[in-house]
């Protein structure tokens, strides 16, 4: 399981650790809230790619390379700090292989429920490395390795209660004991059984079952973990400098998926699919894997390994007035991920019994694991591939340049499909900008909400050493997590390994 967890353990390089599709991972853009005419050189790429032919940041300064780049959360719209910290805790505890203290266990035993019946969403991303070619005759061309992790849950209390309690769930009505002698007997399950007799249980029973469908209703799980490898070209379209410049941007990307998980239950039906790696030791049923046309089981020695493969490409525009004013918009990520290792659908059947114990730690992401799991809650289908569209959104921003020294400017994003794995949950709009008291600090604050987002205020700061050579900064998705308890989220983002030459 340490390998599901691989993003998780950059939450080490966090003191704490909203969603990362606003800014994607550059640290610079995420104190401000806003990115799409902020962002430049290899930043730009998923963003807004007509950025490219801008021009390089710092003047004859046209070769950007960058790496070490980290974007990290939590966030849910009903959970406060606290509640979030001790999830973190136990989340990187799986990630660093540590037992988790019996007081947090205590702890995090009473906020079980709500971990699983709020709404939470999860975030990791990470820059391998990045590089950026920008002239004004050329215009501008980059390349990045981008790391994704994105996991969004919401479940109702009955699918809960089975997934925290297993076998013991109160959904059963009886309980199956088998003693030391092996002597088996039935007994009717209430809170008053003692705990010496509910570890003999072996098996949860229902006198009249219910679809997994009825059980589930109204709970959905998004999880994906995907690789990007970005590439984009900018330019100057026409125009006159310092009146009006028109620029267009075009970008893509191969997509390496280690991991996906799809499922939504509600009015309209119910629907799971999944592939996951190997690495993730999920057990599958040795007779469902065996028939399974898709069946894989070699495990990446470092990384965990492919299952699925894809593309997705970006097209966008914008245009600077009078030297200050730029405004833009994008449409990014179109294209689709096919799936065709471990692909599994889940059939809608009868839950009449469980012998499986419940989740022994309370870290959401291990659903996955105890709904899949040989014996588990869901009756798995081999499938030979499975085509997942992506998670693409638009776009539109705005912003002015008051000088050398302050920059303001807003932003709208909003998904195509908020339904698919990784997308975000709805429209954001933000507003934000930086100032610069001096020629090698930034400073930056901004606000965004919308959607399932509360107030959020943005903070960062960015450090650029001789005459931006190098640059390294730190920011937070939403300072208010500092201050309030209240807040609805714990985040951060930062890069240290920025160059241009």
């Amino acid at each position: 399981m340490r390998n599901q967890s691989f993003f998780l353990l950059l939450l080490l390089f966090l003191p704490t650790f909203l969603n990362a599709q606003s800014q994607g991972v550059s640290y610079t853009a995420v104190g401000k809230g806003v990115a799409t005419t902020f962002v430049n050189d290899y930043q730009s790429l998923g963003i807004n790619s007509s950025a490219l032919g801008w021009g390089p940041e710092y003047k004859d300064k046209h070769f950007t390379m960058g790496s070490s780049e980290f974007g990290m959360g939590i966030y849910s719209d009903s959970m406060n700090v606290e509640k979030l910290r001790s999830l973190f805790k136990t989340v990187r505890a799986q990630a660093t292989g540590k037992n988790t203290d019996s007081a947090s266990w205590q702890q995090q035993k009473q906020y079980a429920s709500d971990y699983l019946n709020a709404g939470v969403s999860m975030f990791a991303d990470f820059n391998w490395g990045g590089f950026a070619y920008q002239s004004k005759r050329f215009g501008g061309i980059a390349f990045n390795v981008r790391e994704s992790y994105q996991w969004y849950s919401r479940m109702n209390s009955q699918l809960t209660d089975i997934l925290f309690k297993g076998k013991l769930a109160n959904y059963f009505d009886s309980l199956t004991i088998q003693d030391a002698s092996g002597n088996i007997q039935v007994i009717a399950n209430n809170d008053s059984i003692p705990q010496d007799t509910l570890d003999m249980v072996i098996k949860g029973t229902i006198s009249v079952p219910l679809n997994i469908s009825g059980i589930s209703s109204g709970s959905q799980i998004k999880f994906q973990w995907n690789r990007y490898y970005n590439f984009g070209y900018g330019r100057k379209v026409f125009g006159k400098d310092s009146l009006l410049e028109i620029y267009a941007g075009i970008g893509g990307r191969y997509i390496q998926s280690m991991a996906m998980f799809d499922m939504r239950s509600d009015a309209d039906g119910f629907f799971v699919y999944s592939s996951v790696s190997p690495n993730f030791n999920i057990n599958y049923d040795s007779i469902v894997a065996s028939l399974n046309p898709s069946n894989f089981t070699e495990k990446g020695k470092v990384l965990p390994s492919v299952v699925g493969t894809g593309y997705g490409f970006d097209l966008s525009a914008s245009a600077i007035f009078f030297g200050r004013l730029k405004v833009a918009a994008a449409v990014n990520n179109i294209g689709q991920v096919t799936y065709n290792r471990n692909v599994y659908q889940v059939q809608d059947t009868l839950v009449g019994s469980l012998e499986v114990n419940g989740l022994d730690e309370y870290n959401i992401t291990k659903a996955v694991d105890k709904f899949m799991q040989d014996g588990g809650l869901f009756k798995l289908v081999g499938q030979e591939k499975h085509t997942v569209v992506n998670a693409s959104n638009f776009r539109l921003g705005a912003s002015i340049d008051l000088g050398k020294i302050a920059k303001i400017g807003v932003d709208f994003v909003a998904p195509f499909n908020k339904e698919l794995p990784g997308s975000m949950a709805n429209a954001v709009f933000s507003a934000g900008g930086e100032v610069k008291p001096v020629k090698w600090l930034a400073i930056s604050a901004g606000y965004f909400g919308g959607g399932i987002y509360k107030n959020n205020i943005p903070i960062g700061v960015n450090f650029s050493l001789g005459e931006g050579k190098y640059e390294f900064g730190a920011s937070s998705y939403d300072a208010l997590s500092f201050f309030k308890n209240s807040s609805n989220s714990i985040s951060g983002a930062f890069g240290f390994a920025r160059v241009h030459f």
